[in-house]
């Protein structure tokens, strides 16, 4: 990888793992050395290709665009490599990723279980929270990419629409709403609810509707404020209140008959579903076989 350019193996590595520290470690050097040559690598080229941060590095415009050059020259390197002695390799490494609640319970096993069948050697971690912290950690290179169910952060911040969600009044068995066709706005705001903590995407989404429709949210009355959907749905089911939730995260309890979705008239409570990279960090060959993933059949298998 080194004719021309010198280093460039240690700039991927260090382009990827966000450190210069994490870099050394990884191949076996000291981070001095390390330092050095990239300073060596930025003076072939007359230009800086890190920001030096506390806590690590982050690539420079520069940085960026020889990084991907120097992806595609690895990749080459490889395949010759595999021609020529007939042994080829898999990929392997780590995949670090974040979703909020519902993606991450609902959408992500699937993806992930296609994931593993075409690259069974990368070593996958998902933390799941609310969508603020998932936007924090993509922000600050906890993790390679996360899985949410609304936008923001900062403006290094890339989102891609992966899917489509919708979300339900959900009513417990027994309710005086269960034999409705619909309720009304008011109905909902006069009910006593269970909802989700700040920062979640749910939470959100049905505050939106109802400044769309000219309520405002604080207008709600809420009985119970919960930080997962499972224990909202527990919650309802035991009569506490209502809640409006996604309607892929209730259809288990629908089916077994436990809670029933009411339409609200003059609401619309649907969100999107985005995939989200920090564009200022580069992606390792994991992250980067991820996203294609998104563009497959599989995905959606």
């Amino acid at each position: 990888m080194d004719a021309d350019l010198p280093y460039l193996g240690t700039f991927v590595e260090a382009a990827e793992r966000g450190s210069l520290s994490a870099a050394a470690r990884h191949l076996g050097l000291t981070q001095a050395a390390v330092s050095q040559q990239i300073a060596r690598l930025e003076s072939s080229l007359a230009t800086r290709l890190f920001h030096r941060e506390p806590g690590g590095v982050r690539l420079t415009q520069a940085g960026r665009l020889l990084h991907h050059f120097a992806r595609r020259i690895r990749d080459l390197t490889a395949d010759a490599r595999a021609a020529v002695t007939g042994v080829g390799g898999e990929l392997d490494g780590d995949l670090t990723l974040a979703a909020s609640s519902v993606p991450g319970q609902h959408l992500l096993p699937p993806l992930l279980a296609a994931f593993h069948r075409t690259h069974p050697h990368v070593q996958v971690r998902v933390a799941v929270s609310d969508t603020a912290a998932v936007l924090r950690d993509v922000e600050a290179g906890r993790v390679h990419l996360g899985l949410t169910g609304g936008t923001g952060g900062g403006p290094g911040l890339v989102f891609r629409r992966i899917a489509g969600d919708e979300l339900a009044l959900v009513v417990p068995r027994g309710h005086p709403w269960w034999r409705r066709r619909r309720v009304t706005v008011a109905d909902l705001v006069a009910a006593p609810l269970v909802q989700r903590e700040p920062g979640s995407a749910s939470r959100r989404c049905l505050e939106r509707a109802l400044e769309q429709a000219g309520v405002a949210p604080s207008a709600l009355t809420i009985a119970l404020e919960l930080g997962s959907t499972e224990a909202i749905l527990e919650a309802v089911g035991s009569g506490l209140g209502v809640a409006v939730l996604p309607r892929r995260a209730a259809r288990k309890e629908v089916r077994a008959g436990r809670v029933k979705t009411v339409p609200v008239a003059g609401l619309t409570l649907t969100r999107d579903v985005y995939i989200v990279r920090n564009r200022n960090r580069a992606l390792p060959p994991p992250a980067d076989h991820f996203l294609g993933l998104l563009d497959t059949p599989a995905a959606r298998a």
